[in-house]
């Protein structure tokens, strides 16, 4: 069997992107397991959640009082951002690969997994301490329109359970609208943790 290659890097623009490789045909019956299957990847993810909140917590100070966030901190957190959205995209049956259980921590995707890649171009000198210290503040925008967005994508998530039980795939703009959310909720987790001091934008794009 022919292992699907890796999305290919992206092109330059916002400093955290993610591309999605997205299979023509999805096994009908993907969308009443895939939760279920998922559960030792929510496990380990909780586990990843945990430490990356104390690492966000010790690169904000370092942040706030050095202008700088050294690399040793941001690499476990750019995986963490690749991780989740690996789990995502399994999550939402968008693809038949089991996502790996993969921890490199580097800031160019190694391509591990066959469909997704995330990318960072992190912010390591001359950081804005005015926005690392009110970075929890900055992000409540995002988090109000990303509240309003994911009633949306819920709504398409249960169009696309029947869709492919049905049809065998995801109709391309319904999976395009969650993929795109992904990404942008992956933007603003990477500027939340730290990652970036540009702005995410409004965009699923």
């Amino acid at each position: 069997m022919t292992e699907t290659p890796p999305p290919p890097p992206p092109p330059p623009g916002y400093p955290i992107t993610l591309t999605f490789d997205t299979p023509e045909k999805i096994a009908r019956w993907r969308p009443l397991v895939h939760w279920l299957l998922a559960i030792p990847h929510f496990i380990v993810l909780y586990v990843i959640d945990v430490i990356a909140f104390v690492l966000v917590v010790l690169a904000w100070f370092s942040g706030v009082f050095t202008g700088r966030i050294s690399d040793g901190l941001q690499k476990p957190l750019a995986m963490t951002q690749r991780y989740n959205a690996s789990v995502t995209t399994y999550m939402f049956w968008l693809r038949e690969e089991y996502p790996p259980f993969t921890f490199d921590g580097s800031f160019t995707d190694p391509g591990q997994d066959p469909r997704l890649r995330v990318d960072v171009v992190p912010a390591i000198e001359g950081r804005s301490r005015l926005t690392i210290f009110f970075r929890f503040f900055m992000i409540i925008p995002q988090i109000i329109v990303l509240f309003f967005v994911s009633i949306a994508v819920c709504v398409v998530v249960f169009i696309g359970f029947f869709a492919v039980i049905i049809l065998g795939r995801w109709p391309t703009g319904l999976g395009n609208f969650v993929v795109g959310f992904t990404r942008w909720t992956t933007r603003v987790n990477a500027y939340c943790y730290l990652l970036t001091d540009e702005y995410p934008p409004f965009s699923t794009n």
